[in-house]
């Protein structure tokens, strides 16, 4: 079998590749499992070591992973760079933090010593998607590696670029042989995976669909799985909030990764009162953007990632068209590439699919709310509860908003955005488990009590 690598804005091939066979990829997983055993024994603080190489690797050849993520998926070049800085950072990050995160925790009980360790579970199997290709992969294998376990990633096959370029980061930051393995396979190789015992638990993330398939097969093999799934997040914006501020950060929260991403606004609950200054200054922005090459310096909004992709977004926006939205702006397909204008749908409802569904391009429903309740009351109706922002000019009534919101993360004036330090996941469909902050890093721990009484 070939994996293709195709740029979506010349939709010229970028590669060809030959996708491991299932003996070649459990092989893989063979590896890692070997180099668990003396990789759990180093030293927390020589992990480090090597992830704060790794993160001077990825500086170092920012560039070259930027234009690569451009030409596989689209990502406007500018993005791509801090895509690659945000995964250095995060390096970083653990390099440091690790070692007090994973310290042993005292509990008083009724023996004479009783404490809790964080151990590590062994190989862990990470099934990521293509939209972040850089900074999925590194979310989860760097918590992953800094708390003693290593890790085989199976990457989406639209970046297989990518992925080989991140295993060779791996290689070049001094990592041992088999700590940090990569797999391109067919999709139907990823249940063996799972169930192959050199695999101890499972990262994913991805569609609700997959998502469920990927629990069930590691269900099947009694194994920890962390799911980050879709998202429907609400951006909502009170009768209080700065109106030009809002509207500005709302395109640049709808528009992230040409809108191609789990964690951005896609449901925009704004207050009625301010409704009409908001959906004017909103459609400004949103008409301003600049869509064009990615690989140019200037680009805000690249291409949708395939022609399925983009074709999924415009049959989305049609339902809504068709059941009374109106466009404010936008609405069409633009070529060559496989391109969608940013688009902006006045009058949504709950029964169109731009407000159900999770829509994976830069096009954004706007519902007027009558009164606070109601905002909430709207935001809560998803079947999703991965993240939500609320604008206001009262921190004390976004923190009361945000208590009341059924989602993982909440932003109080600011852009949804993952944060090395902080927990990020969903509830309801949007997933199981969390990634980063010492909350991540714990996800693919032992937690092993120890209790000691007296002779």
């Amino acid at each position: 079998m070939k994996i293709q690598s195709v740029n979506p804005y010349t939709n010229a091939v970028n590669a060809e590749i030959d996708a491991q066979t299932s003996a070649q990829a459990l092989d893989t997983c063979t590896s890692s499992h070997r180099a668990f055993a003396e990789w759990r024994k180093t030293d927390i603080h020589q992990r480090g070591e090597h992830l704060t190489r790794l993160a001077a690797v990825l500086r170092k050849n920012k560039d070259e992973y930027a234009r690569l993520i451009a030409i596989e998926m689209g990502k406007p070049i500018t993005q791509a760079r801090s895509e690659v800085e945000k995964c250095a950072w995060t390096a970083e990050v653990y390099a440091q933090s690790a070692p007090t995160w994973l310290e042993d925790e005292s509990v008083e009980a009724d023996g004479l010593k009783h404490y809790v360790r964080y151990e590590p579970l062994g190989p862990v199997l990470g099934v990521m998607p293509w939209n972040f290709p850089f900074w999925q992969a590194i979310r989860y294998a760097v918590p992953a590696l800094a708390a003693g376990n290593t890790t085989v990633l199976r990457h989406s096959n639209t970046v297989p670029l990518c992925a080989q370029a991140i295993g060779r980061a791996f290689d070049e930051a001094g990592f041992p042989k088999g700590a940090f393995g990569v797999i391109l396979t067919d999709h139907d190789a990823v249940a063996e995976l799972i169930a192959s015992p050199a695999i101890a638990a499972v990262s994913f993330t991805g569609s609700e669909s997959a998502g469920k398939h990927v629990a069930k097969l590691a269900a099947g093999a009694l194994k920890k799985c962390v799911l980050e799934l879709g998202g429907s997040d609400a951006f909502i914006v009170l009768d209080d909030a700065d109106v030009d501020k809002a509207a500005k950060n709302a395109a640049q929260a709808r528009t992230i990764n040409s809108g191609q991403s789990c964690m951005c606004a896609k449901r925009f609950i704004v207050s009625e009162k301010i409704m009409p200054d908001f959906a004017e200054k909103f459609t400004n922005v949103m008409q301003s953007l600049i869509v064009g090459d990615p690989l140019d310096d200037q680009t805000q909004i690249g291409p949708l990632c395939n022609a399925k992709q983009r074709d999924e977004v415009e049959s989305q926006t049609q339902d809504a068209n068709a059941k009374g939205a109106r466009v404010l702006c936008g609405g069409k397909r633009k070529e060559p590439g496989f391109f969608y204008e940013p688009t902006v749908l006045s009058g949504a409802t709950g029964a169109m699919r731009v407000w159900t569904e999770e829509v994976f391009g830069p096009v954004a429903p706007l519902f007027a709310a009558h009164y606070l309740e109601q905002a909430v009351q709207v935001a809560n109706n998803s079947e999703y509860g991965l993240d939500a922002s609320v604008w206001t000019d009262s921190i004390a009534t976004g923190e009361a908003v945000a208590r009341q919101l059924e989602c993982g993360v909440v932003f109080i004036n600011g852009t949804v955005k993952s944060d090395p330090r902080m927990p990020c996941g969903g509830i309801k469909k949007s997933g199981i488990g969390r990634e980063l902050g010492k909350w991540g890093l714990r996800e693919f721990c032992n937690v092993k009590s120890i209790n000691a009484y007296n002779p």
